[in-house]
């Protein structure tokens, strides 16, 4: 699965996503890129999946032109320490078949 991992997150996410091909946002050069823009990018190089953070994504974008699944983190802070918290259920969501839109990783 090729991954993008969005600026919000930590680089050092990737460590733990070692069995699939993770990109972050800066590997690919799309700092500051609005998510629009961002979503467009990820299916024109052919990207599976983006993780964020950010918890306003579902409402600022409208996902019938997209057809690319977005994991938000639904944790208390974005720092590494945190989210390997949630290292179990990232790894069993991106192995499931992801819907488009909206995943939330609770």
């Amino acid at each position: 699965m090729k991954i993008l991992i969005d600026e919000d997150l930590p680089k050092k996410l990737k460590s733990i996503l070692t069995s699939h091909e993770v990109h972050t946002v800066t590997d690919m050069g799309w700092n500051g890129k609005q998510n629009g823009e961002l979503l467009g990018l990820m299916s024109d190089k052919k990207f599976d999946v983006i993780i964020t953070f950010d918890k306003n994504i579902e409402f600022q974008q409208n996902f019938s032109k997209f057809t690319i699944p977005v994991l938000v983190f639904n944790a208390p802070d974005n720092t590494f320490i945190t989210l390997s918290n949630y290292k179990e259920k990232l790894l069993k969501l991106l192995n499931s078949s992801l819907p488009a839109g909206i995943t939330k990783i609770i």
